[in-house]
């Protein structure tokens, strides 16, 4: 198999893709990172508003529970026989935080 030689027209040409392709790679990899971090905050807050409404349902103190969530405020309610816990946090992906979105959790257990 033989290559041809470049013509004048040709040249730098293969530069210039890469130039046009390398910043929309690199977004689609910002955004796929983003949406990694947004569902790992997510799951967190999931198990810390679980685990909170758990921990107030046995009778633990509502400022100790909220002392043991790491950036994150707790909001409680008690209605019917439940209590239930939201977990509210300012957004983690980078970025989002500073615009003011926040990401947040329900869990909810029996009340003894």
């Amino acid at each position: 198999m033989h290559s041809r030689p470049a013509s004048d027209g040709e040249r730098g040409s293969v530069t210039a893709e890469f130039a046009v392709a390398l910043p929309a790679v690199l977004a689609c990899l910002a955004l796929c990172l983003g949406a990694v971090q947004a569902v790992t905050q997510q799951s967190r807050l999931v198990d810390a508003a679980a685990q909170s409404a758990r921990m107030l349902a046995r009778g633990d103190d509502p400022a100790d529970t909220a002392r043991r969530m790491a950036n994150a405020e707790l909001t409680v309610e008690r209605e019917g026989g439940m209590v239930c816990a939201r977990a509210t946090s300012a957004s983690a992906v980078t970025g989002l935080g500073a615009l003011g979105l926040a990401v947040s959790a329900r869990a909810c257990a029996l009340d003894d």
